[in-house]
């Protein structure tokens, strides 16, 4: 009988190729197919492909995946509500074969997740945060000694994560990068703005900067400009006009013709209660720098002396407008009149 080596090489190998092997039970040596054997060692030693291991953790846990013995290992967290803190303690990398593959379920929001290495170089695209009923998977490879996200979706940032498990408006604004302003999100129609900030608007038949608003309800807004076209209504008891802090007083000195200074977008005026003569206007300068070349001057006599005994008249310059008041009654009268005035922008062109 030949020796091995004096045997003909086989390659390559088959399914049906023989091999001898002796059979205790029957006191002789057989054969047997390549195919044969291989089904025998895969139903014999496999390992097997899951191993499940499930958990109750408390806030602050710290569990450790098991060395495998398993291709795949499934880390079952089932706490009794959200934990705020956690972490998961990956297999020695030493006993970890390549390939091995680790998922980690959890019924309940963890807030803050860590995945400890335990050994191996680093985690690509690991997770810190996992929401009620979601998962992550990782696989280690060996060559790099690193672990590797296998999830098909992609990898969000916790806040990000957070907004998907709370769709709040807290969530979406803490997962932006580039929001401003706090508070609650916005729609089209019908919003609630408390005191926005609106700087250089422009308004056209309900376009709001491109975006359209259906009735808004705006508390109290602040601006630098406001353009719009069409005409602005105003519905109910409101009015329009100017805030507290937009007007001043100033009192009139010497005669009615004594120049005044009051730099404000509305006020009142006191003027001298010298004589001024039946049918004769009297003229005074009123320095102001909110004033315009080409602005209207809106003034009423408010109180002081004989109501409908004199006509008021107002011609703008740049920074300055010279007030015109005239005694249209049939007396001369000594009164020390009270006129309010407000400057309205007006152009031209």
């Amino acid at each position: 009988m030949p020796t091995i080596n004096q045997l003909p090489l086989l390659s390559p190998i088959s399914s049906g190729d023989q091999l001898p092997v002796y059979s205790p039970n029957n006191g002789d040596a057989r054969r047997t197919s390549v195919g044969s054997l291989l089904t025998f060692f895969q139903q014999s030693f496999a390992s097997p492909t899951l191993a499940v291991n499930l958990f109750v953790p408390g806030n602050g846990f710290n569990i450790t995946v098991p060395t495998p013995v398993s291709n795949d290992q499934w880390m079952l967290l089932q706490p009794a509500g959200t934990l705020a803190t956690g972490t998961i303690t990956l297999p020695l990398n030493t006993g970890v074969p390549d390939g091995t593959s680790v998922l980690i379920t959890t019924t309940q929001e963890i807030t803050s997740l860590t995945i400890a290495l335990n050994g191996a170089t680093a985690l690509y695209g690991g997770v810190t945060f996992l929401g009620a009923g979601t998962a992550t998977a990782i696989r280690f490879y060996q060559p790099t000694n690193s672990w590797y996200q296998i999830n098909a979706d992609a990898v969000y940032g916790a806040n990000v994560q957070a907004f998907l498990a709370v769709p709040s408006s807290a969530n979406l604004r803490a997962a932006m990068t580039d929001e401003t302003g706090t508070g609650l999100l916005v729609f089209a129609t019908s919003p609630t703005l408390t005191t926005p900030i609106i700087t250089n608007p422009t308004v056209s038949t309900g376009t709001f900067t491109s975006l359209v608003l259906v009735t808004p309800v705006i508390g109290a807004a602040t601006g630098t400009s406001l353009s719009t076209t069409g005409n602005q209504v105003i519905t109910g008891t409101g009015k329009q006009g100017y805030a507290t802090g937009a007007g001043g007083v100033v009192t009139q000195l010497t005669s009615k013709a004594t120049a005044v200074t009051l730099s404000k977008s509305t006020g009142q005026i006191t003027l001298d209660a010298a004589a001024l003569a039946a049918s004769t206007t009297v003229s005074f300068t009123l320095t102001n720098t909110v004033i315009e070349a080409g602005d209207i001057l809106v003034m009423n006599h408010i109180s002081g002396g004989t109501a409908g005994s004199y006509l008021l008249n107002a011609q703008s310059a740049a920074g300055s407008a010279s007030i015109n008041v005239r005694n249209i009654s049939l007396g001369s009268l000594s009164e020390a009149i009270v006129i309010a005035f407000a400057v309205i922008k007006a152009v031209s062109a």
